[in-house]
């Protein structure tokens, strides 16, 4: 039986940006500096009512209002690509209870994080993701990324170490946060992203109309967005949409990101049943390890990986 390989490819290594603002540091490292991201700004202020839907998990299995909150799943799907998701059911304090242990594992001395940190030859631990060279801008972030499921593809160094399975982003204070960027503008590769912001700090923003429009979490709420993934599968029906991280001077910021992928030894594609004369297939099918090996192998950039398995 052939071995089951982590699929989650590699990246530079780099150094740790909440290390590097613990030195007060007046201004930005040049390899931060990306001020191509601030041509568009945040429009919210003119439009104060364009936020990303809200859907009630609640209503979605209610016999009488199951087929209207279905309704405007569809089109937040459709034309968002984002919604916020309140009333499904985690314990409140069960969220708060991993919050409290994010926080406690970001805060660990750098002796200590050194053991969960990324090597050469993996990119789960802490670090950066889609680091892909040397001379490359970098995001003014750290993250750490573990796999969880399926069970044989967990680094087992990694595992058995942590105090909850998670993907995590740290998003330091930044002495000129109108230089950098927290996250690069991208889309996600995944299927399906769940979102929990652990901090108060707002600054994700996901691009609408050519704009970029701040998400402003609802209480014991999750912010979903569907992935490359799925708009390849719905064949082009659900949109993945760019989103990216902004950071400030005072307060540092964390979230933890979950992210669900297809079945690792399946092929992705349109499913057969969206295909007709008048809905032609809009993507290439290409195999699930076959993607994620490409996926990982390049920078972060909007939707460019996508648009390259377009027909």
């Amino acid at each position: 039986m052939e071995e089951t390989k982590n699929t989650s490819g590699t990246s530079l290594l780099v150094p740790s940006v909440q290390e590097l603002a613990k030195q007060n540091l007046s201004t930005v490292p040049q390899r931060y500096i990306q001020p191509q991201h601030q041509e568009q700004m945040v429009l919210i202020s003119q439009q104060p009512n364009l936020e990303i839907p809200v859907i009630d998990m609640q209503r979605l299995l209610s016999q009488e209002s199951g087929n209207s909150e279905l309704d405007k799943l569809h089109l937040a799907c459709q034309e968002w690509g984002f919604f916020q998701l309140i009333n499904h059911g985690v314990s409140p304090s069960l969220v708060e209870k991993v919050k409290l242990e994010i926080k406690e594992f970001f805060n660990l001395p750098m002796s200590e994080k050194k053991r969960f940190w990324q090597s050469p030859e993996h990119m789960e631990g802490f670090g950066q993701a889609f680091v892909a060279s040397e001379d490359q801008k970098l995001d003014w972030a750290d993250i750490f990324f573990v796999t969880v499921l399926p069970k044989q593809l967990r680094m087992a160094h990694l595992i058995p170490h942590l105090p909850l399975s998670f993907r995590i982003n740290y998003y330091p204070p930044c002495p000129q946060p109108e230089k950098v960027i927290g996250l690069t503008p991208h889309s996600d590769g995944v299927g399906l992203t769940i979102l929990l912001q652990v901090s108060e700090e707002e600054g994700l923003q996901v691009r609408k109309d050519d704009m970029w429009i701040l998400v402003k979490p609802l209480p014991n709420s999750f912010i979903v967005n569907i992935g490359n993934m799925l708009e390849i599968i719905s064949n082009g029906t659900y949109r993945s949409v760019e989103h990216r991280a902004i950071v400030n001077s005072e307060r540092e910021r964390i979230s933890i990101a979950t992210f669900h992928t297809s079945k690792h030894d399946g092929v992705l594609g349109p499913a057969p049943s969206l295909i007709t004369e008048e809905t032609p297939p809009q993507f290439q099918r290409i195999e699930l390890k076959k993607f994620l090996t490409n996926l990982f192998a390049r920078k972060l950039d909007g939707k460019s990986y996508l648009d390259t398995l377009r027909l």
